[in-house]
């Protein structure tokens, strides 16, 4: 069970200039995703960190709301949250793989987002991982974008040569 294992949280990290996170949530299931919204705004609001909310229908509307963001708005990062349970068919394994994969894409290409969607078999495994005062994954991934955030920032200017040197 993962709560016996010990685990190491970094400290959220401390910021000069503001931070503005859009928080993307998918609210299928309303009480587990107002939980994770809860986590997600104590966290940013922990760093100072401004947020907006925005919701979307499902898992899978994640990432394209926060593709558009990237593209036509100005945040710093982004919060995904939402809530797959598994059912009775493959459609449970389709949602989590293609979220994610389509949230990890958007990350390499350079936006700071921290997965607070939560894979589950279920409702139970979900209520205790969304609570804001228990699991809190909805705090650990606002940790996470603010984190890498503070990276971007860090490294931000910063520029390697490509190619050979005369």
């Amino acid at each position: 069970m993962a709560l016996a294992e010990p685990h190491h949280i970094l400290p959220l990290p401390v910021f000069d200039k503001p931070v503005k996170l859009l928080i993307v949530v998918a609210p299928y299931y309303r009480d587990v995703a107002d939980q994770l919204v809860e986590g997600a705004r104590a966290t940013a609001a922990a760093c100072g960190a401004e947020t907006d909310l925005a919701e979307v229908p499902g898992a899978l509307e994640i990432p394209t709301a926060i593709a558009i963001a990237e593209r036509l708005a100005k945040y710093d990062g982004y919060v995904a949250l939402g809530c797959v349970i598994r059912g009775e068919t493959t459609h449970y394994d389709t949602v989590c793989n293609d979220s994610s994969r389509a949230i990890s894409l958007l990350g390499l290409q350079g936006a700071c987002i921290g997965n607070g969607i939560l894979t589950v078999e279920t409702k139970a495994q979900a209520d205790v991982r969304a609570e804001a005062a228990g699991q809190n994954k909805g705090g650990g991934a606002a940790a996470a974008a603010l984190h890498l955030i503070a990276l971007a920032r860090k490294w931000a200017g910063t520029t390697r040569s490509i190619g050979f040197g005369a």
